[in-house]
């Protein structure tokens, strides 16, 4: 509370500097905000597409399962799965957007040509090798789809702090800085004009003083001397 400040000039220097330093920092925060709500846009942007794709994808590739299945059966699907001999690898790294660190995901042996999935050429069909296919592209979507993701949390995340931010500097801490800092300047002024009242008073006194003494003086000047 503003009474708890005691006024001196001293503190409203300090007063004033913290408000100049908080009002930096605000329009700071509220620049960073804005850009991360206008960054997080285009990523939304962007996850919608991918959320498209990996649908797509995803039915695509049952489908194409199911059909494989039907016409080849299951004995010969499982064997296909079973005859992979190299994973896909994941790899991660980050970047920076406006100060939040998202990952960045890089896969690697995830697309193969047909010689290399392990089931051989010989006894596959087009079937099995399109049903492969399709999942692979599956694959790709679903890996680009976690690092969108989780950028739009950790984005979102950032942007809810910095509004929190944002706020607490807006409508607390320069609200009482402001307060502080007219109850500062307007008990200098009190005191200010309780001085020139003093003073005045003083000066007023002394001048009382200096006639009384002036007037003693001519009276006693205009008395005839004492003759000896």
């Amino acid at each position: 509370m503003a009474e708890d400040v005691k006024p001196t000039r001293k503190n409203l220097m300090a007063i004033e500097d913290r408000i100049e330093l908080s009002e930096r920092g605000h329009d700071t925060l509220e620049q960073k905000r804005d850009g991360l709500i206008m960054e997080f846009m285009d990523i939304l942007d962007q996850a919608q597409d991918i959320r498209s794709d990996l649908e797509t994808d995803y039915q695509t590739a049952q489908q194409k399962l199911d059909m494989t299945r039907a016409m080849e059966g299951d004995v010969a699907v499982r064997g296909a799965a079973a005859a992979l001999k190299e994973h896909p690898e994941i790899t991660t790294q980050s970047k920076n957007i406006m100060g939040v660190v998202v990952p960045q995901i890089e896969a690697s042996k995830v697309r193969k040509p047909i010689d290399e999935r392990g089931y051989g050429l010989i006894g596959s069909s087009a079937r099995i090798d399109e049903t492969a296919e399709a999942y692979e592209e599956l694959i790709d979507s679903i890996i680009l789809a976690a690092e969108v993701e989780t950028a739009m949390k950790k984005m979102l995340e950032e942007i809810e702090t910095t509004k929190r931010r944002v706020n607490a500097l807006e409508f607390k801490l320069l609200p009482e800085l402001y307060e502080n800092q007219e109850y500062i300047e307007q008990k200098l002024e009190e005191q200010e004009r309780e001085e020139i009242f003093r003073l005045k008073k003083i000066k007023a006194k002394k001048e009382e003083e200096e006639d009384a003494a002036r007037e003693a003086e001519e009276a006693a000047a205009e008395q005839p001397a004492t003759a000896d």
